[in-house]
Order: C-alpha cells, then structure tokens, then sequence
C-alpha cells in the first residue's frame, strides 16, 4: 500500500502547474485518513484537507465540555466542517479558502479566541466600545473554559457537522449521529460536489462568492 505520492495539477487563480501532496495516515480508535496538500509557489494559493476514508456518511459529532480530558480530546475538522458552539453564540462555517486541521478541543478554542482578539482590536480602532464589550466577554469565557471546564461561567458542547462526514471529534464521550435531511440543507461544504450518477455539479461555492472573512 502506497502511503505517500504527489499528482500534477494546476493552481487555480495562476495556471501555474504545481503539485498535490497525498499522505495516508491511521489514527487510532478511527481509521485511515489521507492528508492533502498543495502549495502554488507562484501566488498566494494553498489548500489543505484532511479525507477520512472510511465512513462516508453525513456525520455530525457532540461532545459536552466539562474537564480536561475533554479539552484533549482530538477533533478532525476537514474543509467541508461546520463548527458549532451553540453556548457562546459561535459558527464557523467552510468558506472557498477553508482549511482542514487536526487539533484538540482546546486548539479548536485557542482559534477561535485568536479571532475574537483580532475583532477586538478592529473595534477599538472604530471606536465601536459596544462591540469590543462584547467581544471581550466572549474571549474572558473562552479563557475560562481552557482554564477550568467545571468552573467557566458556561458549560459548553462542541458540534461538528459534515455532510462529506470528513470531520470527526474522537472521544469516549463524544457522541456521533446521521444528520437530517433538513440539517443537510443548511450546511455548506465549501467546495463544488459532483453528483456522480447524475454527472452534474450538486453545490458550487461560486454560487454564493463573496468578500473574504466571513467564512473559515
């Protein structure tokens, strides 16, 4: 079995030829997965994913934070992922220039707060105090939670949906399920999806293209 090898292609904002990076992995309780890379060194384009090659189905993935090992727990978020914490008011959705990562549950935390730090210092330089109140709230209970799960202000429960049931969050605890025809719908993947039967194009991200920043 090959666990490494490269194919051609061609960045897609500069014609430039470059190479896909495949780099098959297994993590244990879960299965094989399969890293992908590509690295334009003409421009700015890159592209990461992480495929999981065994359970294919539209997965959603919960998991209640309420200690440390919950922190640790390792999360799976692939490009076509959907983050959710309901509690704190928090989605992060794929995006045309999305990303896929391998982290814990206290990772997933650290980035988010990272953004939360990079609003509060775009509102203080608007002036926009009401909004840096907001956003200063929101990272000192992020805080809290790294610091100290049972005694942050907020129980949380982390959510992951993917209807390519790429992402995963690998716990004891955590708790996995189909998704619904109707949470399906109101997902998005972040990239075109072919319909092979029907040889045509099911979701494309240029149907809904728009500035970057508001996506992940």
């Amino acid at each position: 079995m090959i666990d490494y090898f490269e194919t051609d292609s061609c960045c897609p904002l500069c014609q430039t030829d470059m190479k896909i990076k495949w780099q098959r992995d297994t993590i244990p309780y879960f299965g094989d997965i399969m890293y992908t890379t590509a690295n334009c060194e003409n421009c700015t384009f890159r592209f990461a994913d992480t495929i999981i090659l065994s359970g294919k189905e539209p997965t959603g993935y919960s998991l209640a934070i309420r200690s440390e090992d919950d922190l640790n727990a390792r999360v799976i978020r692939s490009t076509s992922g959907t983050l959710l914490i309901e509690e704190l008011g928090i989605m992060v959705e794929p995006g045309p220039i999305s990303e896929s990562y391998i982290t814990n549950v206290e990772g997933v935390l650290h980035r988010i707060r990272n953004v939360v730090e990079s609003t509060i210092r775009w509102s203080e330089m608007d002036n926009d105090f009401e909004k840096v109140e907001i956003a200063t709230n929101l990272r000192d209970t992020i805080n809290a939670i790294i610091d100290d799960p049972k005694t942050a202000p907020v129980q949380i429960v982390l959510q992951i949906k993917d209807p390519l049931g790429n992402s995963a969050i690998i716990s004891a605890n955590a708790k996995s399920y189909k998704l619904s025809e109707g949470e399906l719908e109101n997902l998005k993947t972040g990239m075109i999806v072919l319909d092979a039967e029907k040889d045509e194009i099911i979701y494309d991200i240029s149907d809904e293209a728009g500035p970057i920043g508001k996506t992940e």
